[in-house]
Parts: C-alpha cells; structure tokens; sequence
C-alpha cells in the first residue's frame, strides 16, 4: 500500500475502537467528514478501509454465530 492507504487504514483501525469505546456506531462518518474538507484523497482512502473493516467485522459476527448454532447441534 502507499503512504495515504497505509495511514488512512491505521486511521481507520484506531477510528473502530474509538466508537466502540464510545458506544457511537456512526462515528466514522464524522471524522470522514472533517478529512474531507483538509484532504478528499486521505477521505476516500479511509472510507474504504472503513467499508472494509466493517464488513468484515459484519462477516466474522455472522460467521460466529453460525458456527456456534452448528456446534450446538439441531434444535430439539
């Protein structure tokens, strides 16, 4: 990756635990809104390493529980 993806990823990384942290799920769009107005570059880099950690994030919580009903077996 180049400098603004790898920045924007660790932006992104840091972003994630800070809504967390915060119980702010949409957090992510404020901050990609204050990058757009000093670099629109840096802005889309973030918003698709966001997209993309917040799929995943979605995928791996679907994957668990999934699994976890599979490992429990049928219902009876």
């Amino acid at each position: 990756m180049g400098v603004t993806e790898d920045l924007a990823d660790a932006l992104a990384r840091d972003v994630l635990a800070a809504q967390d942290e915060m119980d702010q799920e949409r957090f992510y769009l404020d901050v990609a809104k204050m990058l757009a107005t000093v670099s629109p570059s840096m802005e889309e880099a973030f918003m698709t390493a966001m997209r993309v950690r917040l799929a995943e994030r979605r995928a791996r919580e679907y994957l668990n529980r999934r699994i976890g009903a599979f490992r429990k077996g049928p219902a009876e």
